[in-house]
């Protein structure tokens, strides 16, 4: 091999080599300048399908920390560094919680489409403070009785009371968390505010639940009240709605939620900023892009759970997209929809309660689930 053939060779190579990192300068730098957003979170919310837009437009990398349960998360905000979590996603009660102990910062009015919001969800209860928003509402469903169609009909499952029936002996089941349980046996009982009781109708309610105890076939997370009403393990659970009942119906199962004429409760999700935020700009543009029409039509096809969205333009974009999902989560322009359930005063906030403490009502939860 000759000098001449040995210096082309080094100056093919070096230029492939030069003309290679050329090529992957993009992408390279592109991940170079790549942010991380902190979010805090129930499951599902982190699906590329949802968030995978707005990390393209961004070059930015969401990670998600997943908690089950509001306590759950508020233990983690509170063992955590100020800052820690960029945005925070929330069960609406908690609003005021994390509010009062500074884990939220308070959020600019102008930065939010609160005139897209239908009148209801506009001025929500407990995100504001001095005229100040430090939440604004993601979603929402309505808890009632989810149910076999097979095994309680529609018209059963109009009444809590159809629980306490002799063939479903031993096939009731409960999301394993006091607040919507002890909140749909309230309205059974009666109570037009079930979580503000006195005593009284609080002794009442712990007569009611205890009562239901034989009834009872267990006690499920997420994953088992899927599993124990797909395979009719139980008829059914109070104070779940279309977030479970949603999913099995995707495919296929025999299952829906019916609101009974005693009532039903309201949950709601709704997205802060931590306190101390690293990058609260971006915060404020992801939490923009979720109540765009786009990210609405996502929030409210999640595929964890599926939800109804607070937002005008973003019941337009589902009909217009997904009629067929529109119509099976009530949310139909032309005609009756969900909001004549909250306008005909059929379905109450959950919230935490009132007159007891939180550790009042876990411990007669508790008590009930060891009877």
């Amino acid at each position: 091999m000759t000098l001449n053939i040995i210096t082309t060779r080094r100056r093919l190579i070096k230029g492939g080599i030069a003309a290679a990192a050329t090529l992957a300068a993009p992408s390279v730098l592109r991940a170079q300048g790549r942010r991380d957003l902190s979010m805090l979170t129930w499951a599902g919310h982190a699906d590329p399908d949802v968030i995978g837009a707005f990390e393209e437009a961004h070059n930015v990398r969401i990670r998600a920390k997943e908690y089950v349960g509001g306590d759950q998360m508020l233990a983690q905000i509170a063992q955590s560094p100020a800052g820690t979590y960029d945005v925070i996603l929330s069960d609406a009660e908690y609003v005021v919680q994390l509010q009062q102990a500074g884990f939220i910062d308070p959020l600019s009015p102008e930065d939010y489409p609160f005139d897209d919001f239908f009148p209801e969800f506009q001025n929500f209860r407990g995100h504001w403070f001095d005229g100040q928003p430090y939440a604004v509402f993601l979603r929402f469903g309505f808890l009632g009785l989810s149910h076999h169609r097979g095994a309680m009909s529609e018209a059963e499952a109009r009444s809590y009371r159809s629980m306490w029936e002799t063939r479903h002996e031993g096939r009731i089941g409960h999301f394993d968390w006091h607040l919507p349980n002890l909140g749909a046996l309230s309205l059974m009982n009666g109570n037009a505010a079930p979580f503000d009781l006195g005593a009284g109708d609080w002794a009442v309610l712990t007569e009611t639940m205890m009562s239901l105890r034989p009834q009872v076939r267990g006690f499920y997370d997420y994953g088992g009240m899927l599993s124990a009403l797909r395979s009719g393990e139980v008829t059914a659970i109070p104070g779940i709605g279309d977030w479970i009942t949603g999913v099995l119906a995707r495919d296929g199962a025999d299952v829906t939620t019916t609101i009974p004429e005693e009532g039903g409760l309201q949950w709601t999700e709704s997205l802060s900023i931590g306190t101390r935020s690293r990058n609260p700009d971006l915060a404020r543009q992801f939490i923009q892009y979720m109540l765009s029409p786009d990210g609405q039509v996502k929030t409210a096809t999640l595929k964890a759970y599926p939800a109804m969205i607070p937002t005008r333009s973003g019941w337009a974009r589902l009909n217009a997209e997904q009629p067929g999902e529109a119509k099976r989560q009530n949310m139909v322009l032309n005609g009756p929809n969900a909001l004549d359930e909250i306008r005909a005063g059929r379905i109450r906030l959950r919230e935490l309660p009132v007159q007891q403490s939180l550790e009042t009502w876990n411990d007669a939860w508790t008590r009930y689930k060891n009877a």
